[in-house]
């Protein structure tokens, strides 16, 4: 898989003040990433990590020990994993939940990538003779 983007999770330990979370971040992080990691639907990923919950189009993975909730949009076809919101077990219980589900989401259809258009053919039709 390939997830999008480690800032967010370095900005959480470094900038947050939740610096004791790096290992569990950076385990999480180098273990999906790997290009072995192949999620093809949510039982894939359910059997891999069995804390996971669904939340609409998103993912909350429990880490640390249930001490982290990161909150993810999984896009199986085309093997990406978005990193939406990181936060600590208390402010995702304190959070409004409604709150970062709208600002996550979560609610929302995944975007539609448009196919591009072919140009018409040049080959020139046969008149009749």
């Amino acid at each position: 898989m390939r997830v999008i983007s480690i800032s967010r999770l370095r900005e959480f330990w470094e900038t947050l003040g939740c610096g004791d979370s790096e290992g569990t971040m950076r385990a999480w992080y180098t273990h999906v990433s790997n290009k072995t990691v192949t999620w093809k639907t949510w039982g894939d990923l359910k059997a891999e990590f069995g804390t996971a919950s669904p939340v609409g189009n998103c993912v909350v993975f429990n880490i640390g020990g249930n001490k982290y909730r990161l909150v993810t949009r999984v896009l199986y076809p085309s093997q990406k994993v978005f990193i939406l919101k990181v936060m600590t077990h208390t402010e995702y219980d304190k959070y409004d939940k409604d709150t970062w589900k709208e600002e996550c989401g979560c609610f929302s259809p995944p975007p539609i990538r448009k196919k591009k258009a072919t140009p018409p053919s040049r080959r020139q039709r046969r008149t009749g003779s």
